[in-house]
């Protein structure tokens, strides 16, 4: 599938303003906009195996589109959602257990880069990935 491959993190777009929006505090976003974020994607049908690496943290985390499941943020947010896929893109539909409140995430490729996209309390972010 397209999204199968080794993706490093090239650039973000807002991404700073997302998190604050998203209340992770000044010291681990000035970190975290600089993790280095290494991932791994791998699609059988409709299940994923995806391994994150950054300089925070190494997850590996399984998933199957359409089925809900936990996720914890690096920061220690956590999550319940699903991702779907709309066509060539993944969208994932995540609510914060502290809060209720709703994340959304999408990945798409776009030429030869992954572009991760989030909507947070109406703050739009983009991290871009390109092939390691």
């Amino acid at each position: 599938m397209t999204f199968n491959g080794n993706w490093k993190v090239d650039r973000n777009d807002n991404y700073e303003k997302f998190m604050e929006q998203m209340g992770i505090n000044m010291v681990k976003r000035k970190l975290a906009a600089h993790d280095n974020l290494k991932i791994t994607i791998e699609q059988t049908g409709d299940k994923f195996q995806i391994k994150e690496s950054s300089a925070f943290r190494t997850l590996d985390l399984d998933f199957t589109l359409g089925v809900t499941f936990e996720y914890s943020l690096a920061d220690g947010t956590e999550l319940s959602g699903s991702w779907t896929m709309e066509g060539d893109v993944m969208k994932g539909i995540f609510f914060r257990k502290d809060n209720g409140k709703q994340l959304t995430t999408t990945r798409v490729i776009q030429a030869d880069e992954l572009v991760q996209s989030y909507n947070y309390e109406g703050v739009d972010a983009k991290r871009i990935f390109k092939r390691a």
